[in-house]
């Protein structure tokens, strides 16, 4: 017994020691960053314990997914390494948590105070695929934009109900500088459903589905160098399966199962996604509410004539 007692002791010194006062801010962040003057916007963060060392990766207001630099606690007091001085200065975020499953505090940009932050930690979502579905309904009539308004930019709404066609008709190209165009939303929101639906987005462009509003399947390109985030991506979490060609120009077709955080992917049949979890909202979620149902947000922001048609949903019995 006494050569038991011994190993024991032995791994527990070899074993990396816990960060003393990581307890309470690991686990994935629902956050909400509120400025001084503005719209608040949504971010994520996931921190986790590992070797003995804080790890992690927030999501920023757009684009992917970014390792933090570091991670301290001092006291009750947390302090993410956000970002590295460039062009602009460093930017940390000094936490606290005042209540069980609640964070705050203030984004530091260099030593001033930025934007306020709070958080709640993010739902597990699990549930249960349901045993039957709804028929399909369309959500789009093919003749005008009823059930669908504008988001974001609306004073350069490009959106219009044509041929039976929703079309995101922004002739701005890659890297042609000037205001982005309007966004689009359905009015309905949704939490467990069935999306079919149907896009041609043309060479060069670029353009998402997101469903509940926080999560986006990628439409278009980024020009090929990161794979997640290519046609038919979970955007920066999850690429398209290898060597598929992107067929833009074309109409192609996804088909969706959302079901708590796990989302199975087909586009044209094809099987892109099986039963994946989403951790966390993407970039240019619409809010960070993720265990609230949301709407269907499609991207007009960036670049490229986009089409949709064929726009059905079914929900749970």
């Amino acid at each position: 017994m006494h050569k038991l007692l011994l190993l024991a002791a032995l791994a527990a010194t070899l074993a990396p020691a816990a960060v003393p006062g990581a307890k309470p801010f690991l686990g994935r962040w629902d956050f909400t960053v509120t400025p001084a003057t503005g719209k608040p916007w949504p971010q994520w963060m996931e921190l986790v314990e590992k070797d003995g060392k804080l790890e992690g990766r927030v999501q920023p207001r757009g684009g992917g997914w970014k390792p933090i630099l570091g991670a301290t606690i001092a006291g009750n007091k947390l302090t993410v390494a956000v970002a590295a001085a460039g062009r602009a200065p460093a930017i940390s975020w000094e936490l606290t948590s005042p209540a069980k499953n609640q964070l705050a505090g203030v984004e530091k940009r260099g030593a001033e105070d930025g934007p306020k932050l709070a958080a709640v930690r993010a739902p597990k979502l699990d549930r249960k695929m349901p045993k039957a579905w709804t028929e399909p309904r369309p959500l789009f009539n093919g003749k005008d934009l009823t059930g669908w308004e504008p988001i974001g930019n609306v004073n350069n709404n490009k959106w219009v109900a044509r041929d039976g066609e929703l079309v995101n008709d922004n002739p701005q190209t890659q890297g042609q500088r000037g205001p982005g165009a309007a966004n689009l939303k359905t009015t309905e929101k949704f939490q467990n459903f069935k999306l079919h639906i149907e896009v041609n987005c043309p060479d060069h462009g670029n353009s998402g589905i997101y469903l509940r509003g926080r999560y986006e399947i990628q439409v278009g390109t980024e020009g090929g160098k990161l794979p997640d985030h290519e046609m038919g991506a979970i955007y920066s979490h999850y690429p398209p399966p290898a060597s598929v060609p992107l067929n833009l120009g074309k109409w192609t077709s996804f088909d969706v199962t959302f079901v708590g955080r796990r989302v199975t992917v087909l586009r044209d049949g094809k099987l892109y996604h099986d039963n994946v979890e989403i951790p966390g909202p993407t970039g240019g979620a619409l809010d960070s509410n993720e265990a609230e149902p949301g709407p269907f947000f499609l991207q007009g922001d960036h670049y490229g004539v986009i089409r949709y048609r064929n726009i059905t949903v079914s929900t749970p019995k």
